[in-house]
C-alpha cells in the first residue's frame, strides 16, 4: 500500500507559477515511477509528466518548457513547477505512484488559471 498527499494552492492569473507537492509513504520502495496526471472538466484524465527511479522524466507535449518534475526523496515528496500558466491548464491535478501491477492516487488537487 502507498498513501499519497497532494498539496498547493491553486487558483491564479495567467502567465503566473504554483507549485504542488506530492508527500508518500508506505510501500515507497515498490514505486517505480511517479508523476502528475490532470482532467479537465468533460475530458478524460491525461499524462502531465513522469520521472522515474532513474531519473528519467516524460512530458507532455502541451507543458513541455513550462513545467518542471523535481523530487525529494528524503522527504519522499515529489513537486511539480508550473510556470507561464495558460487557461487551458485549468483541471484537477493528481499525483500518481507507478508499481508494478498498480497505481496509487492522490486526492487531486484543483488548479484554476484565470484569464
Amino acid at each position: 500500500q502507498v498513501q499519497l498527499v497532494d498539496s498547493g494552492v491553486g487558483l491564479v492569473q495567467a502567465g503566473g507559477s504554483l507549485r504542488l507537492s506530492c508527500a508518500s509513504s508506505g510501500s515507497i520502495f515498490s514505486i517505480n515511477a511517479m508523476g502528475w496526471y490532470r482532467q479537465a472538466p468533460g475530458k478524460q484524465r491525461e499524462l502531465v509528466v513522469a520521472i522515474t527511479n532513474s531519473g528519467r522524466t516524460n512530458y507532455a507535449d502541451s507543458v513541455k518548457g513550462r513545467f518542471t518534475i523535481s523530487r525529494d526523496n528524503a522527504k519522499n515528496t515529489v513537486y511539480l513547477q508550473m510556470n507561464s500558466l495558460k487557461p487551458e491548464d485549468t483541471a484537477v491535478y493528481y499525483c500518481n505512484a507507478e508499481l508494478r501491477y498498480t497505481n496509487y492516487w492522490g486526492q487531486g488537487t484543483q488548479v484554476t488559471v484565470s484569464s
